[in-house]
């Protein structure tokens, strides 16, 4: 199976930069005031794009050594995939007031830029490691 790491990273990889792009323009719709980013076949269509990543994910997991995961960079990043969808759960909730909901967006892109740091570096400070050099 690890003859297919390559085409399996890269479906990871592109799924999960159209995961934080599909949210940043459904989040950035919503809060312009549109409704198309509520509609089902949209909602359907980011929920395919994560399952995606994280089947993709999940096969990576078991191809690669635990050595190389072992400085627990990958429970960081898990960890704020979690608190990405969760953020991104409750900015898309209808009751929200528009200044929440864009607390929420920011909170919620800020968790995709350090999760996207931590995947680059394999270190658990992510963009605080890239910016101490």
């Amino acid at each position: 199976m690890f003859e297919f790491y390559p085409q399996i990273k890269l479906v990871h990889i592109a799924a999960a930069l159209s995961s934080g792009g599909f949210f940043g323009l459904r989040a950035l719709a919503l809060l312009a005031g549109m409704q198309w980013p509520r509609f089902a076949p949209v909602r359907y269509l980011s929920y395919t794009v994560d399952t995606v990543l994280l089947t993709a994910a999940f096969m990576l997991l078991t191809l690669l050594p635990r050595e190389l995961y072992a400085n627990g960079w990958l429970l960081v990043k898990l960890g704020l995939v979690a608190s990405y969808v969760v953020l991104g759960i409750l900015a898309f909730r209808p009751q929200r007031r528009t200044r929440t909901r864009a607390a929420l967006v920011v909170a919620a892109g800020l968790c995709f830029l350090q999760v996207y740091c931590i995947a680059r570096t394999h270190h658990p400070l992510g963009a605080f490691y890239l910016l101490m050099g």
